[in-house]
């Protein structure tokens, strides 16, 4: 007989060496998104041999670390730079290899106590933070800036102005924030995953919360699926094929989500001044370069170019598809308007996360003996903020419609199946038992 405990065997399934190869991999997927993503934007040409550590930057916010700019231009002058993006491709890589293996020794199981999930995903996170911890003392570099033509040279020379412009991580920020990030997404992988495991009293969640999170996981990568063939379409068809394959590699959920919610209804506000390049349709850029701020919307889109009004019926047959998913996975049964409310509060909350994780905001800038900003290549500014209660509000009305009309067709399917197989279930068998006898 044997001597181990079940929950010695549990850790043996998901121990220490299990934990390293998921976070590792977690952290290597994003890392090696994130280089050939900016291997694409043409990263590789910074010099002093930055690009690792531009990498290690760049994986360091996608968990929705800081990453704080600098700069130093002699005694007469001032640097001011930010930056707040998270480049959400590197995000959706690392959060899908990690939530895969979190999830794999818990397979082909129907429970999971709630201290074995928090062992398992306790020592996850210690190597995690370590790994995390390597990157955002790596992700840290200062260059020299050059000040462009001879005029402004020049004007360098004679004032004692050598522009440097660095960037550097918060290291206790990143730390705590990429501890919430991992949480997150394990938490999201046990809600998510039909075949995932829960503690006895977490049981009820499966019939209430999962299929919802199922659904909106599902409808977000759906929509990810749809850029990525466009955007191959356009690389293969327009040319600039590093530039989108670029923009694939680091910002594709940017765009594509933002994307979504505009054909919601949403409204972002943006600007984009100086030489900045979004990666983003020239539509979209249009509409930001303008003297003034700008409303991003289906209307402002519409009188760059009609074709826009599509992204309403695309968003309709999404959700439409995501809400028939969540009620095909709720327990039969599920009245329409429950069904409705579900898909209401699923929604909000997903348009919430996007409206939080989509922001951008860049400046930078280099002033002379105080009189402002240079100007030309030595300064700009792009910021897009969404108009956060108006793309909730549209959110719960269409979450409502739409988990309304897909509980009515996965209830008229569920009849339609049920009533095919009536005759077969109300026969009796061979031996003279009808077909119910074995139900409870």
């Amino acid at each position: 007989m044997s001597s181990h405990t079940p929950h010695d065997q549990a850790v043996s399934r998901h121990g220490w060496v299990r934990a390293i190869v998921v976070a590792l991999a977690g952290l290597i997927a994003m890392a090696v998104v994130a280089a050939l993503g900016l291997w694409a934007a043409g990263a590789t040409d910074l010099p002093q041999g930055a690009f690792p550590r531009v990498v290690a930057a760049t994986v360091v916010t996608g968990v929705g670390g800081t990453v704080e700019l600098s700069g130093n231009a002699g005694g007469l002058a001032d640097t001011q730079a930010g930056l707040t993006v998270i480049p959400l491709s590197v995000t959706l890589v690392g959060a899908l290899v990690v939530g895969v293996g979190f999830l794999r020794p818990l397979r082909h199981r129907a429970v999971a106590g709630a201290a074995e999930l928090a062992g398992w995903a306790a020592r996850i996170a210690v190597v995690w933070l370590l790994g995390l911890l390597g990157l955002a003392l790596a992700g840290r570099q200062t260059f020299k800036v050059s000040l462009g033509d001879d005029s402004l040279s020049d004007l360098g020379d004679l004032f004692d102005v050598s522009p440097e412009a660095g960037f550097t991580t918060d290291v206790p920020v990143t730390l705590v924030v990429g501890l919430v990030w991992l949480a997150g997404v394990l938490v999201l992988a046990l809600l998510v995953s039909p075949g995932a495991p829960l503690p006895p009293r977490l049981l009820r969640l499966q019939r209430s919360v999962r299929p919802a999170a199922y659904a909106m996981v599902l409808l977000l990568l759906c929509c990810v699926v749809l850029g990525l063939v466009v955007a191959l379409v356009v690389a293969a068809t327009r040319g600039h094929a590093a530039e989108t394959f670029a923009v694939i590699l680091l910002g594709l959920p940017n765009l594509v989500w933002l994307t979504f919610t505009i054909g919601l209804g949403a409204t972002w506000n943006g600007r984009v001044e100086g030489p900045f390049r979004l990666p983003m349709p020239q539509v979209l850029d249009e509409v930001l370069r303008s003297p003034d701020d700008s409303r991003l919307n289906l209307g402002t889109l519409a009188e760059h170019d009609s074709r826009v009004w599509w992204l309403l019926a695309v968003d309709a047959v999404l959700l439409l598809v995501a809400a028939f998913v969540m009620a095909a996975h709720s327990p039969a049964g599920t009245r329409a308007w429950r069904h409705a409310v579900h898909m209401a509060v699923a929604l909000v909350l997903t348009v919430l996360m996007i409206c939080l994780v989509g922001r951008i905001s860049a400046h930078y800038g280099l002033s002379v003996l105080g009189i402002g900003d240079l100007g030309g290549d030595l300064s700009g500014e792009l910021y897009l903020r969404p108009e956060v209660w108006s793309a909730l509000g549209l959110a719960a009305l269409w979450g409502l419609v739409a988990g309304f009309l897909g509980g009515l067709l996965a209830g008229r399917r569920g009849a339609g199946a049920g009533a095919a197989q009536e005759p077969t279930e109300s026969g009796a068998g061979p031996s003279g038992h009808s077909g119910h006898s074995g139900r409870s």
